[in-house]
């Protein structure tokens, strides 16, 4: 494991010591819980913007119209040999 120093504001490291004794585990452990559950959020997010942006392009709509085409025909084949 890497190591990482950083300053943070007064009153957040409190809020952290006080949290991190009340919890009865180390200080590192609450701020990578709370990087990770950040970093997934972010990322998340990034994913839904992504999929927004596009929605409205007729390239991507297009590829997905024949994909969908492809799927139901092989849908359609499965079902005849049944």
């Amino acid at each position: 494991m890497a190591n990482y120093t950083s300053s943070l504001p007064e009153s957040l490291l409190i809020r952290l010591a006080e949290m991190a004794q009340k919890l009865k585990v180390p200080k590192n452990q609450i701020i990578e819980h709370a990087l990770n559950k950040y970093l997934t959020e972010v990322e998340r997010q990034m994913y839904i913007r992504s999929f927004k942006q596009l929605a409205g392009d007729e390239d991507i709509l297009a590829l997905a119209e024949e994909g969908m085409d492809d799927y139901i025909t092989l849908l359609e084949d499965w079902d005849a040999k049944r």
